[in-house]
């Protein structure tokens, strides 16, 4: 891990030139070091989230190693310059690409193939890492693609069990509820306030997770917007077409009914279980993972397709446990 001075980001980022994104930490900017392209996220100075949070991302990113969560290069800890160095991914976040006409459609093989990056990628976080590391803000804007349209997770940094971090630190930042709206489990908004001494926990992630796959599955956002302003939850869109018994329906029309139907009704199955009213019923990510690998290799059979990623067909549990009490 490198730790570089504010004028070394300056000269990394050009002065800042090129934004590639905003969000609550703050902005996040284009940069080099050397020939390799990077991502350089700095807090806001009017950013709610503060030196605590910052120092244990820092800290989390150093210990948590997997390919489907985004790699951390370096950090800057300068008085009120503090900020992140990510690698950079090359294609952006899940949700431009979905929504943007202008882009290539991503075919179904694709889309499943990014399911089962990001299931994998949390499934690590909820099970191979000790203690268990609860996401807290999976939504579709938090899963990047690189050239190869290669998914990893994004900001899990800043979320995790107060358990992981032992300290004022991780109180401070697991009794604020996290999230996006359309993506926040209603069961949990509903025993708690927006401020609640209850942390998340892994069912929680597992509904977020289930509406980043609706989005997939349908092209449609998580609140879907009718032309009287009106919205309703995708998940209660889907459900509303489901009688009607015709898949093309549900599934985005881009892809022009290309996609095995076998594969299309199980993704359908997973996301709608991830998304039940009631937790306990929602799978585990384990659970998640082996049935998107299921859909995965149907639909590569009928493509006569060799896996060019081969993601997702053996579980990675072990690679890289975080443990902040090693002994």
């Amino acid at each position: 891990m490198l730790q570089y001075t504010y004028s070394e980001v300056q000269s990394i980022t050009n002065n800042f030139n090129v934004v590639l994104g905003k969000g609550g930490f703050g902005t996040v900017y284009h940069g080099r070091i050397g020939d390799t392209q990077a991502a350089v996220k700095m807090l806001s100075e009017t950013s709610s989230q503060g030196e605590k949070e910052f120092q244990a991302e820092a800290i989390l990113l150093m210990s948590v190693h997997h390919k489907n969560l985004t790699s951390f290069v370096g950090y800057c800890n300068e008085e009120k310059h503090k900020g992140i160095i990510y690698e950079y991914m090359a294609n952006g976040n899940l949700e431009k690409l979905l929504l943007d006409t202008n882009s290539s459609i991503l075919d179904w093989e694709k889309r499943l193939q990014i399911a089962c990056d990001a299931a994998h990628g949390l499934e690590y976080l909820h099970h191979g890492c000790k203690p268990p590391i609860i996401h807290r803000d999976i939504k579709s804007t938090n899963i990047l693609l690189n050239e190869r349209y290669q998914a990893k997770l994004a900001d899990f940094g800043l979320l995790l069990l107060s358990r992981a971090f032992p300290t004022e630190v991780a109180t401070h930042i697991s009794t604020a509820m996290a999230g996006t709206p359309g993506y926040l489990d209603p069961d949990f908004i509903g025993r708690y306030n927006i401020i609640s001494d209850k942390p998340s926990n892994e069912k929680n992630d597992i509904y977020s997770f289930g509406v980043v796959l609706l989005e997939i599955i349908t092209g449609q956002r998580a609140a879907i917007k009718y032309d009287n302003d009106e919205c309703t939850h995708i998940s209660e869109w889907v459900s509303l077409k489901l009688p009607e018994g015709n898949l093309a329906n549900i599934v985005d029309p881009r892809i022009l009914e290309d996609f095995d139907i076998n594969s299309a009704w199980k993704a359908k199955e997973v996301a709608m279980a991830c998304v039940t009213d009631t937790p306990s019923r929602r799978p585990t990510m384990n659970k998640v993972v082996m049935e998107l690998n299921d859909c995965l290799v149907t639909e590569r059979a009928r493509k006569g397709t060799e896996p060019s990623n081969l993601t997702g067909l053996v579980s990675l549990n072990l690679e890289g446990v975080y443990d902040p009490n090693p002994r």
